[in-house]
């Protein structure tokens, strides 16, 4: 695999939000979160529609690495997320945010995973389908799934008060 400069990975940051400056994606919005360091992004979520966490405005910090993008960035919620795909800590933990390659617990299939193809964009827009369709087959938050899967009213109401609590954060 090719090494990616340092310069390099700026350059194709640099591109990614210029092009998501120019033509901004329904759904989402992203920046710098410190406009002297391009590998670290606050990205807000507008809670899809028709989803229970429609009307929520939940952000996130994206970080890339050094050698992006032959590595992912990681995706952490620092607003209050429930969800059986995000860590307690706020980490999001899906396919394509995983190291390129096999999977070494054989959940997934190297097609799955971290691709240098992925940008900004397609990144967040999984991340919304996350929320729309949650996989609690191998969650990051075995309490979500759990409840996602026998007390449903319950993981709506704990939803619920995340999408009221990040509309208060605004």
């Amino acid at each position: 695999m090719a090494s990616t400069s340092p310069s390099q990975a700026s350059l194709l940051l640099q591109k990614q939000l210029k092009d998501l400056c120019k033509h901004p994606v329904d759904g989402f919005s992203a920046g710098l979160l410190d406009e002297n360091n391009l590998y670290e992004w606050i990205v807000t979520i507008i809670g899809p529609s028709d989803t229970l966490y429609e009307g929520g405005f939940f952000n996130a910090i994206m970080e890339f690495p050094k050698n992006y993008p032959n590595s992912p960035p990681s995706v952490r919620f620092t607003s209050e997320m429930w969800h059986p795909n995000v860590y307690p800590d706020g980490r999001v933990c899906i396919s394509i945010l995983h190291a390129p390659g096999d999977d070494p617990n054989g959940y997934e299939l190297a097609s799955e995973r971290w691709t240098p193809i992925q940008t900004v964009e397609s990144i967040v827009l999984s991340i919304i389908s996350m929320l729309s369709s949650p996989n609690d087959e191998s969650p990051a938050n075995v309490e979500a799934a759990k409840m996602w899967r026998e007390k449903r009213d319950e993981f709506r109401k704990r939803v619920s008060r995340c999408v009221r609590r990040s509309q208060e954060m605004l």
